[in-house]
């Protein structure tokens, strides 16, 4: 421990004279993750985890410094003096390393600059209140990744390849895999009481009027070849798969963020609000995925059949616009979550506000709204124009994701009594 602090005095003494403009320490270190999730290809419903793990490490670090709210897991306990910033710093640096530790020097690049910023400046900090801030956001990390080394996600599971009876799910073309994500079905929440708290009744009966016409509707808008989805209809469905939940919703906080003006504790507590809805919204949804274990419309569509409706036909070579994700149809995961986001989202910054969503991978391609409500309708209807969804399901997903939502509103990270 001696020979740590003495290598970051050296850090701190090196960088102190260099000048940088940013945003603040969380933001920094808030953009440099997103790009790591790029970089090693994390799975949608994976970085929802390290999301929650990286904010819960940050905002109880920097909330230790000065106590307001609840602490997701470490009681504010940090020295006298120590500096919130470079607490920050190293509480997003030690969860990065241990995350993707493949990428570390990057992590090891980036760390410099991030506490030269702290040392130099107009704001600078007292080298002895960075090195104690430096030892505390170290501690609260790897006590958090302590907390949820054992929270399931990494359990081995058999593959999942579903059934074949008329609408069970199967593993669906080109790749034929078995299902994945299942593991998360049964991982610990971080607010969430259980798995199943909000798990919605089942999918409507294959002779429902109801699956009738979403069947329907995927069929004609879903198809690759589709004649009456719009241009701006195939490019959003295309647009709203092409980067995390993650990416899209932290991406827009901190853009909301910074144009409030929000303060480093204020994005502490904003991403880290933020990020545990997404966590547990992933775990209702493959809670729900497989329990009901649906088929999707690329099976349905093609097996029409079996299906015992005779207003639902048959074709045998329908394929849809999007390649359809490895797991079970029922409920849609991007409605869940994307509302469990845009619930804690709209609770900062109002429902009717307007933003612009980008994407990690179609560069120069944005989505602009002027309420959150109207960002998941496009969600839905993204995933039926793109063949991947039913109409139902989305819609029952936005009724999951707002319960969760509004759940972890109000049981998570609350101001303390007496604190203004």
């Amino acid at each position: 421990m001696k020979r740590q602090r003495i290598f970051f005095s050296a850090l701190i003494l090196a960088f102190a004279t260099t000048a940088l403009v940013r945003a603040d320490e969380i933001t920094d270190w808030e953009n440099i993750f997103l790009s790591a999730t790029v970089t090693a290809g994390t799975a949608p419903y994976v970085a929802t985890r390290y999301a929650a793990i990286l904010h819960a490490a940050v905002f109880d670090a920097v909330n230790g410094v000065d106590p307001k709210y609840a602490p997701v897991h470490v009681a504010p306990a940090a020295p006298p003096g120590a500096s919130a910033r470079a607490a920050a710093v190293m509480a997003a640096y030690t969860a990065l390393i241990n995350i993707y530790p493949a990428q570390k020097a990057t992590f090891d690049a980036a760390l410099p600059g991030s506490l030269a910023g702290i040392a130099s400046g107009s704001a600078a900090e007292h080298s002895v209140s960075i090195q104690r801030g430096i030892a505390w956001g170290q501690s609260v990390a790897s006590q958090i990744l302590a907390f949820r080394a054992n929270d399931g996600a990494n359990a081995f599971l058999p593959p999942y390849t579903g059934g074949s009876a008329p609408g069970q799910w199967r593993p669906t073309p080109p790749a034929f895999a078995a299902g994945v994500g299942q593991v998360y079905a049964t991982v610990t929440p971080w607010v969430m009481s259980f798995p199943s708290q909000f798990r919605p009744g089942p999918p409507p009966d294959l002779t429902s009027p109801t699956y009738t016409a979403d069947f329907n509707e995927t069929k004609t808008m879903g198809n690759i070849t589709s004649t009456t989805r719009t241009a701006d209809e195939t490019l959003y469905a295309q647009f709203w798969q092409n980067s995390t939940v993650t990416w899209f919703w932290e991406r827009v906080a901190t853009s909301l963020s910074a144009q409030r003006n929000f303060t480093l504790a204020d994005n502490a507590h904003l991403l880290a609000v933020l990020s545990l809805a997404m966590a547990d919204a992933t775990i209702a949804t493959f809670d729900a995925k497989y329990t009901y274990s649906f088929w999707r419309p690329v099976t349905a569509i093609r097996a029409a059949d079996t299906d015992g409706n005779p207003a639902t036909d048959p074709d045998p070579t329908w394929t849809p616009l999007i390649v359809t994700p490895a797991h079970p149809e029922y409920p849609s995961a991007h409605s869940i979550i994307s509302s469990a986001a845009t619930a804690v989202l709209a609770n900062f910054f109002g429902e009717n506000t307007s933003f612009t969503v980008d994407s990690s991978s179609m560069a120069g391609v944005t989505r602009s709204f002027t309420s959150f409500s109207a960002a998941t309708e496009e969600i839905k209807n993204a995933r039926v124009f793109g063949g991947i969804h039913y109409r139902n399901s989305c819609n029952v997903g936005q009724s999951v994701g707002d319960a969760v939502g509004a759940y972890v509103l109000e049981r998570a990270l609350l101001r303390e009594p007496g604190i203004h």
